[in-house]
């Protein structure tokens, strides 16, 4: 088992055990991070899941879809390396993952 780290805005950090195949949306959602709303469910519809991978995760994270694309891009935060947690299965290779919460979801 491993652990993925929730950084919200104002840098308070959340240590949530990594379930295997759960999405990232599902383990905040499950253990109460606040900021991580995953209204439609999982389904990248929403964009209230919307987090921001570390520089150095990137890589291991993969790149989003067009799907995720378009909606993670209408938040006035969209950065580089936005995702939407619900399309961001765990995994061992992101033991340690940290991902930051913006100020504001969609």
């Amino acid at each position: 088992m491993g652990t993925i780290t929730f950084v919200e805005h104002d840098g308070t950090s959340h240590d949530v055990d990594l379930v295997d195949g759960e999405s990232l949306m599902e383990l905040a959602t499950s253990n109460g991070v606040p900021g991580i709303d995953g209204d439609c469910g999982g389904e990248a519809a929403c964009g209230t899941c919307h987090v921001i991978v570390d520089d150095a995760w990137i890589a291991t994270t993969g790149t989003r879809s067009d799907e995720e694309t378009q909606m993670i891009e209408m938040s006035p935060e969209c950065a580089p390396n936005s995702r939407l947690s619900c399309q961001l299965k765990a995994r061992s290779e992101l033991d340690g993952l940290r991902v930051h919460l913006p100020e504001f979801q969609m």
